[in-house]
């Protein structure tokens, strides 16, 4: 098939992944998918022999000097891409190749699709708890339920997600952050149930304690980045109660209103106003 015809590009970032790598491309090879897409393989400053294994397949390497990050390496592969759409999966052998084919089916319908890991999919536990707390968040920040916002099997329209591409992070949190940015311009987002298994060569290098910080660090920034109001309003009414309340209590009892009542709706009211001044702000920074 023409390369100038294929639909999608399949964007595969690695990091020492000389094992789990070599598997999923066998397979790609075995299911004929070569001929059917585009593959990028996206070497992230791989210290193994990451690069030598993928460029024994026909698929188009970049290598990055440095490990700038898993987001990073989705960034370069969609810019170089030259297809309508883009699919990402993981290099470690979590995703089979079998799902491709739906994933591009649904992008004739949907902006996004995303394939959300099943129960039975395999899972870290450790990570269960930060999961749910990201998730809790982001559902109260679009006022609806998540999707899988964090599964690495998703496709995109190219010329959507490159919009938007200016908000995505360097790190991990590029499904989190794709996900609640189309979910908040309005784009239509489909699902489809996919099994999961676990990662072939070495072990994961998310961390408990340090990417447990980073998620906190997320939380924060997603929140300030879609619908700071969300904190800023609940903040500033919660102040402003507590001050009038305080201040009428020491009226009745003291025959005076309090100074503090005066500095909590002060603050309340300041914090009402920073709240308007970051969603402005937030709203302009969404936009190329």
């Amino acid at each position: 098939m023409d390369i100038q015809k294929k639909i999608a590009t399949v964007i595969i970032p690695a990091f020492n992944e000389e094992e789990g790598i070599s598997g999923l491309l066998e397979s790609l090879k075995e299911q004929e998918l070569f001929d059917k897409y585009n593959f990028i393989v996206v070497d992230d400053g791989s210290t193994d022999q990451t690069a030598a294994v993928a460029g024994k397949y026909p698929v188009k390497v970049i290598r990055h000097a440095v490990n700038k990050g898993y987001g990073a390496s989705l960034k370069t592969g969609i810019r170089k891409a030259a297809t309508p759409y883009v699919i990402t999966m993981d290099s470690d052998g979590q995703h089979n190749p079998v799902y491709l084919a739906t994933i591009v089916d649904m992008l004739h319908e949907y902006d996004m699709v995303i394939g959300e890991r099943s129960a039975t999919s395999f899972q870290v536990k450790s990570r269960k708890s930060g999961k749910w707390l990201i998730r809790k968040t982001g559902e109260m920040l679009v006022d609806q339920e998540l999707p899988d916002y964090n599964s690495g099997l998703r496709g995109f329209h190219r010329e959507l997600i490159l919009n938007l591409l200016h908000l995505m992070p360097n790190g991990f949190s590029f499904s989190t952050t794709s996900t609640l940015a189309f979910l908040k311009e309005g784009y239509n987002i489909g699902t489809f149930p996919i099994e999961v298994t676990e990662r072939v060569g070495r072990a994961s290098s998310v961390k408990f304690i340090k990417d447990g910080s980073k998620t906190f660090l997320l939380l924060f920034r997603i929140i300030m980045l879609f619908n700071p109001l969300k904190v800023f309003f609940p903040a500033s009414l919660l102040f402003t109660v507590a001050g009038i309340l305080w201040g009428v209590n020491g009226y009745l009892f003291f025959g005076r209103f309090p100074n503090s009542g005066i500095i909590l709706i002060t603050l309340g009211m300041f914090m009402f106003f920073f709240g308007l001044l970051a969603d402005q702000i937030s709203l302009l920074n969404r936009k190329k």
